[in-house]
């Protein structure tokens, strides 16, 4: 049986010349000769934009797996502390108990999903120097794919590893890391080995991207800026807060945040603000199986018209009536509603459809109901956001707390964020100590809400899960109402799945 390793190489057809927009034109890198899929920079380009594609694939032909929207989805948002969805049947997952079953396709499919995509990098990288065409061509193309490979081993880092201050400074078990085409059995590196080897294929990325002096013509592609961004992150998650606020500044660095009148538009289409996302549109969609289909509060997808998504309502009562993202979630009010799931009553459902008349008509509503994210068309379609300006406000602000910077500097931090976007123009921050910890969280909470930060800040920061029930002052589901400590579930650490272990000598 093949490895998934393997398995992961893209299996995507060149699309006919009849196709109208660039990035529908792909290559396989598995399915022709690398000869011919690398003869030239030109056939190396679709590699690339296959890479772009693999992110918004659906996967092992059932479970709603999606690409990248189903690790927002199901792995940052349904386990978090401030997403609420009516799914006491998914407890398992939204409580976070399947981390050690390795048989779990759940504990799979991030593992599956992300090596397929490194599988591609790899091709791309060991290839590339060799195709015909330009140099500047071939450096740009080996410098996103190094990004691509970058960005899923950061993200692997923080499903499969554990979280920075449980590592014993990076000794902990990390990666499987695999740089060329070889696919034979190689053990795990440790997490700081992992992280080491992020940074070298980003720096390698920036260098590559500088030299080629060329840049990318959509937002769907990668350039160096997503690499600034990737760096930022992964910085952030390893606790290496300097190299964290520097390249969170150099991020951001052309990417003013987004208007008032942008934020309020839907989250389905690249703004000013957007550094990096996955293309998404009518001529180009999953259905039922596309990331909006499962959030857009005007989606028909029966996952929204059923169980549409809300903010916890802890969260929601932390956001002031100042600030614009407030006007995004369905207050009940006065409203009736049933406490036992939060389902609307007539007056609140009216309400609702009064105030965002495009719900499709079907749907249910909830209290706390989300209007941040929307669809562009049926079933649930718009393009998908990975990276934001926002985001690296804030990683600047918790990289410059936990240096211990001048409360200051922080606190101007937040207040451009916030005030100078005009999301509240009334807001001022004058906390210090932990409570600016603590604002720094809480503002991350509200701004990245329904975006698939949620888990993964939480461990990374080693918080504590509570959510509570109506009665106790929450909007969970008794189900989902649990407390869930940093030393659960394996240290929120997924286990390396048994399609892997099996068939990779090395890990037995």
């Amino acid at each position: 049986m093949n490895k998934i390793y393997q398995a992961g190489l893209l299996a995507l057809a060149l699309c006919a010349g009849s196709c109208k927009k660039d990035y529908l034109n792909t290559t396989p890198t598995s399915s022709t000769n690398p000869a011919v899929t690398f003869e030239s920079t030109t056939n190396a380009k679709l590699a690339v934009n296959g890479l772009a594609k693999m992110m918004t694939t659906q996967y092992l032909s059932s479970q709603g797996f999606n690409g990248e929207g189903t690790i927002k989805m199901y792995y940052g948002n349904y386990p978090g502390n401030h997403f609420f969805v009516n799914l006491s049947g998914w407890a398992t997952l939204i409580n976070g108990t399947l981390n050690e079953n390795v048989s779990s396709i759940y504990d799979y499919y991030p593992w599956y999903y992300y090596y397929k995509i490194i599988a591609n990098a790899n091709a791309i990288i060991t290839f590339i120097d060799a195709a015909s065409g330009t140099d500047a061509d071939k450096s740009f193309i080996k410098a996103q794919a190094l990004t691509y490979r970058a960005y899923s081993y950061m993200m692997l880092a923080q499903l499969y590893g554990n979280r920075w201050a449980d590592s014993d400074n990076g000794s902990a078990p990390g990666l499987v890391l695999r740089a060329d085409m070889s696919d034979g059995d190689l053990k795990r590196s440790t997490l700081s080995e992992s992280y080491a080897f992020i940074y070298k294929d980003l720096d390698n990325a920036i260098a590559l991207y500088t030299s080629s002096g060329k840049s990318r013509a959509q937002n769907f592609e990668v350039n160096v800026n997503v690499a600034y961004a990737i760096y930022a992150r992964a910085a952030l998650n390893r606790q290496d807060y300097a190299t964290a606020e520097s390249y969170a500044v150099k991020a951001r660095t052309g990417y003013p945040l987004m208007s008032v009148a942008d934020y309020k538009a839907g989250f389905s289409n690249p703004n000013k603000e957007w550094i990096w996302s996955s293309y998404g549109a009518s001529d180009e969609t999953l259905y039922f199986y596309s990331y909006q289909a499962y959030i857009a509060y005007n989606a028909s997808a029966s996952a929204v018209r059923s169980t549409p998504k809300c903010i916890s309502r802890e969260l929601y009562n932390k956001i002031p009536d100042t600030d614009i993202r407030k006007d995004l979630f369905l207050d009940p009010k006065t409203d009736p509603y049933t406490t036992a799931t939060g389902a609307a009553g007539a007056a609140l459902k009216a309400r609702a459809f009064k105030l965002y008349p495009d719900i499709y008509p079907t749907s249910n509503v909830f209290a706390y109901m989300q209007f941040k994210i929307k669809a562009n068309d049926q079933p649930g379609v718009g393009n998908l956001n990975h990276f934001r300006s926002s985001e690296m406000y804030l990683i600047e602000a918790e990289a410059k707390y936990f240096q211990n910077k001048p409360a200051a500097e922080i606190q101007q931090v937040l207040t451009n964020l916030t005030q100078g976007s005009g999301r509240d123009a009334n807001y001022t921050c004058t906390k210090t100590g932990t409570d600016l910890l603590a604002e720094i969280k809480t503002y991350r909470a509200i701004e990245l809400w329904g975006e698939g930060f949620d888990w993964f800040d939480m461990k990374r920061w080693g918080d504590t899960i509570v959510r509570h029930n109506y009665a106790a002052g929450g909007n969970f589901l008794t189900a989902l109402a649990v407390t869930i400590t940093p030393q659960s579930n394996n240290k929120w650490t997924w286990k390396v799945p048994l399609k892997e272990t099996d068939y990779n000598g090395a890990l037995e």
